[in-house]
């Protein structure tokens, strides 16, 4: 009889034992503070980028989002471990929404309290597609525009220095025929004047007497 009750005993600070470990690891690791400076970036209708900051020096190895609708009960976990990034993006968000977001930091111990829930609303979609009207120039057209401009800047410079090219070639060519031609005219008179039947004077042959 006793023999059973120090068993049961036994048996019975082992499950305390295990409870208390299990405890201690999902209640969280308190070395960690909470994240903060959370903040909502790259706000569109369907999608969003969540940003925060932790203290230095804490072993950050991860992190956990909590995403909620207001009003709604239903929730989207999103953690990931063995990372040092300082964001997440957030997808699939309905347009005119507004949600609920706590973050937590993640170490070997544990995960630290809830940040600070942060809210924010989705833009409407037809809000979205009026600012990218074609009255409003967005950056990726501007710098497509002065990259077009840049590379016409180019072409036409290269077609000028293609120009002076010619015309510089064209004045060579034309002063060196131009310093030949009293040579070629020299060498003309000459060929002709050997090549004519000399003249001779009136009266110049004499003629025999029969």
């Amino acid at each position: 009889m006793g023999k059973q009750g120090f068993s049961a005993a036994a048996l019975s600070l082992l499950v305390l034992g295990c409870w208390l470990t299990v405890s201690s690891v999902t209640a969280g690791d308190s070395s960690l503070s909470a994240p903060l400076n959370v903040t909502i970036r790259e706000l569109n209708a369907n999608s969003a980028i969540v940003t925060w900051d932790t203290l230095e020096g804490e072993p950050v190895i991860g992190f956990a989002i909590t995403q909620q609708k207001k009003d709604v009960r239903t929730l989207r976990y999103i953690q990931e471990v063995n990372t040092t990034t300082r964001s997440c993006a957030l997808w699939d968000l309905e347009d005119d929404t507004e949600y609920i977001v706590h973050v937590q930091s993640i170490s070997m111990g544990g995960s630290s309290p809830s940040s600070e829930p942060v809210s924010f609303r989705t833009p409407r979609e037809s809000e979205k597609q009026a600012s990218t009207g074609p009255d409003q120039v967005t950056k990726e057209e501007m710098d497509q525009a002065v990259q077009l401009r840049a590379g016409e800047l180019i072409i036409i410079v290269v077609v000028l220095v293609m120009w002076a090219g010619v015309i510089l070639l064209f004045c060579r060519q034309y002063d060196i025929i131009k310093d030949n031609e009293p040579n070629n005219n020299k060498d003309k008179a000459k060929t002709s004047s050997e090549c004519s039947t000399p003249e001779h004077p009136q009266g110049g042959l004499l003629r025999s007497n029969v």
